[in-house]
């Protein structure tokens, strides 16, 4: 009938469709490949270019690396420096001195030139025996150190042949030291061991698996008793491929073998300090600062290149010389003074910059006379008279408030108006007010929080006064783990004055603070960098091409010569008399590495130091080779804010931020805090840690914690009380957010009384037993150090 108008349905998939049907809609494999692939891939070259290029990275790789071998241990690489370092006191480290310097060199050893050229081992070295019981020079010599080599001895085991005793404290306390500056390579050396092959081999191991654990695992183990045993290990030693730590390889510095101080004609006070010794890791242009270990950044005069006193081939050179006027000059350079880096400390601020008028000679003499005649000026007023009320007083008046001067004394007070504050005031108790837990002078109440120790400064104080002062700090310590941050408000002082610079902080975290406002005047003499990553990124990779200028540069390896100019007189004598015990290291600098910055390093307090570390004491601060004394601030890390909670004092089992004034460094060089005992006794190791950053906008904030007790509470509503002591204070803290110590937040609602009691509401109902808190904050300083380098002299 109809046949075009029959409904057609769409037929219904089976399982029985074949496979072409089902993938009929798909893209074909080799279509896919053609649309993906570029056609530069199928090109007939491709994996001959790809072999090619990864034949000449490998090639580059090879050439690298032998390069740094042949600098390390080539004929022109300077001396190995051995450090022999004995883990106890009762191993003899002379006798093994002897023994290695004789293996080295069999005439005998020199006593002009400490390095020693050995023909049979192809090699140079300078053997160095490190103290035992003397940190400092330990320290150093590690420092410089390409082999630290450890002995052991079981000399040093008791008659119950107990095994820890192979490490004694002072073994133990400079190994965390080493660890912390650095490790290069390093290796153990058995003394003393059995004669006895079966008993000797059972000895060996146990040393080994008692003293594993304390080196790194590529340390090796050596019996060093006999000959032939220390032959082994020099063979050994000449084939290994020295490391060194990172710090160390970023910089030339030269580890002196002789040091001579030439005076100046010009001033007695300054002179030019001679250093002569191989320049090791890079090379050095005449242009560059130098830091002296100790004394501080200088300029250099001239560089000396000489001829090569010790050569390894005794054919190209001569025999050792006898004498140093034997030694030929080969090269002198000078400095250039257009391109010589300047010696800039401190940025000299200019007092006019801030300024739009300035007052006349006139004018300013006609002030400081009247200076001088206020502070000089003595007033009679009448008993029970303040200073505000005085200040309305006219000095004119016809009012005489006393008649004679024994009335003054029975009725009245002289007040000096260049004395005029606060005196120092006490408690009820008789206890002086002392830091945040008292008042302090009115006019000095915004200057400074932390108060310093007396240790530093009253140098002439008693030892009874001194153990008074440990005492009060260790109290101190106490409280701040007991009742961390907590203060309470002076009764005779107002806290709005007490407090002025403290400010309430809305949340911690996100509030914002300006790292601009308010500076203290000591960071118009900082110098601070736009972008210190990128500007630390190009001066390390400037640093590393700095032989581009032949004219002016030194090669690693180089015997030389350094004149070091405009050298204090004092610190020149004290290098000289340290060289005999301890190696007197020049660094080179960096641009921009002598000017002061606030830097940034993570610390930690030493195991070792009991003591309590307060913020702002005085310590010595070991930054790789440089030495700078500094007063930090310990702060705490936050990782999600950009501002830091400030602590009083170290705490120990946890890493701190100290913030210190101290030239800048560059490179990440490891951080050993010294903490000076007195002039007799050798200092002490309070901390170890690393340099982090060089920011000045770093925001530390003091915080201090005021608290008050809930009197009467109503639900969510209670007066508290003995936070302030006048319903003024109230008014002036009343935007400032209150918590309790049980999680309840609340605000101030107004003044109750007029002693200081007030009526807040909170979030939650208030427990009886609650305790109200106010955090408030005010950022923080480092303190200026009144020198910069330990053998300065005091400014």
């Amino acid at each position: 009938m109809g046949g075009s108008r029959l409904q057609q349905n769409k037929s219904h998939k089976t399982r029985f469709a074949s496979k072409s049907s089902r993938n009929v809609h798909k893209i074909s494999s080799e279509d896919k490949t053609k649309g993906t692939r570029p056609e530069r891939n199928f090109s007939k070259g491709a994996k001959a270019s790809r072999m090619q290029r990864n034949e000449m990275i490998r090639k580059e790789k090879r050439a690298a690396i032998m390069k740094e071998k042949r600098a390390l241990s080539g004929p022109s690489s300077p001396p190995r420096v051995i450090v022999l370092f004995g883990l106890s006191a009762g191993v003899n480290l002379d006798s093994l001195e002897k023994d290695i310097q004789s293996l080295l060199f069999e005439e005998g050893n020199s006593t002009i030139f400490p390095a020693i050229a050995s023909p049979e081992y192809k090699m140079r070295a300078t053997v160095l025996k490190a103290p035992h019981g003397d940190l400092l020079t330990c320290m150093e010599m590690a420092k410089v150190a390409d082999l630290l080599a450890f002995v052991a001895s079981p000399n040093s085991l008791n008659e119950a042949d107990d095994t820890d005793n192979l490490i004694d404290s002072f073994g133990s306390q400079c190994l965390s030291v080493f660890r912390a500056i650095g490790l290069p390579s390093t290796t153990v050396l058995l003394r003393d061991l059995p004669d006895d092959l079966k008993r000797k081999h059972e000895v060996k191991k146990l040393y080994m698996s008692t003293l594993a654990s304390e080196f790194p695992e590529d340390c090796k183990f050596y019996p060093a008793d006999k000959k032939d045993e220390l032959h082994k290990f020099m063979w050994l030693f000449k084939e290994q491929r020295l490391k060194a730590p990172h710090w160390r390889n970023q910089r030339s510095y030269l580890m002196s073998q002789k040091v001579d101080m030439l005076a100046d004609t010009g001033s007695s006070e300054k002179c030019t300090l001679v250093l002569t010794g191989y320049l090791r890791a890079l090379g050095l242009s005449v242009n560059q600062l130098v830091h002296v270990s100790g004394a501080g950044d200088f300029q250099l005069s001239k560089i000396e290149l000489l001829k090569d006193p010790c050569p390894l081939n005794a054919r190209k050179g001569v025999e050792l010389m006898e004498s140093d006027s034997d030694i030929q000059v080969a090269t002198c350079l000078t400095p250039d003074p257009m391109k010589q880096e300047p010696l800039v400390i401190e940025n000299v601020p200019d007092i006019l910059a801030g300024e739009q008028t300035w007052p006349t000679e006139a004018e300013m003499a006609e002030a400081e006379r009247s200076h001088k005649e206020k502070k000089t000026r003595k007033r009679r007023l009448p008993k029970g008279i303040s200073d505000y009320q005085a200040a309305w007083i006219v000095d004119d008046s016809d009012v005489d408030y006393s008649d004679s001067d024994e009335e003054v004394e029975d009725d009245g007070m002289v007040l000096d108006d260049g004395e005029r504050g606060h005196p120092d005031q006490k408690l009820e108790n008789g206890s002086e007010f002392d830091d945040d837990q008292a008042s302090l002078d009115l006019r000095d109440s915004d200057e400074e929080t932390e108060t310093d120790s007396v240790m530093m400064d009253g140098e002439n104080l008693t030892k009874e006064q001194i153990a008074e002062e440990i005492r009060k700090i260790k109290e101190e310590h106490a409280e701040d783990d007991e009742y961390p941050d907590e203060v309470d408000t002076p009764i005779d002082v107002p806290a709005r004055k007490r407090f002025a610079k403290y400010r309430g902080v809305k949340s911690f975290r996100t509030s914002v603070w300006d790292p601009k406002e308010s500076l203290p005047p000591e960071y118009a003499r900082i110098f601070a960098f736009d972008n210190f990553l990128s500007t630390q990124k190009r001066i390390l990779k400037k640093a590393l091409d700095i032989d581009q200028d032949v004219s002016s540069y030194v090669p690693a390896g180089s015997y030389v010569r350094l004149y070091i100019s405009d050298m204090p007189a004092g610190a020149a004598s004290k290098l000289c008399d340290l060289a005999k015990k301890i190696p007197v290291v020049a660094s080179a600098l960096l641009p921009h590495e002598s000017k002061v910055s606030v830097l940034h390093f993570s610390i930690k307090k030493h195991d070792s130091y009991d003591a309590p570390i307060k913020a702002k004491e005085e310590l010595l601060f070991h930054v790789g080779f440089r030495q700078f004394v500094s007063r930090p601030i310990f702060s705490s890390d936050s990782i999600n804010a950009n501002k830091h909670k400030m602590e009083r004092f170290l705490h120990a089992g946890r890493f701190s931020v100290a913030s210190i004034y101290a030239p800048i460094s560059f490179d990440s060089a490891p951080l050993i805090a010294l903490k000076s005992q007195g002039e007799d006794t050798s200092p002490a190791i309070a901390a170890v840690g690393s340099l982090r950053n060089v920011d000045p906008d770093r925001i530390i904030l003091k915080k201090i914690i005021l608290t008050g007790y809930p009197q009467r509470v109503s639900k969510k509503k209670a007066t508290v009380r003995y936070m302030f002591h006048n319903p003024e204070d109230v008014k002036w803290f009343k935007p400032v957010e209150v918590s309790s110590k049980c999680g309840r937040r609340g605000r101030i609602k107004e003044p109750v009384g007029t002693h200081g009691a007030m009526k807040c509401i909170f979030n939650g109902i208030l427990q009886q037993h609650d305790t109200v808190c106010m955090n408030l904050f005010k950022r923080t300083y480092p303190k200026w150090p009144q020198k910069w380098f330990p053998l300065q002299n005091d400014a």
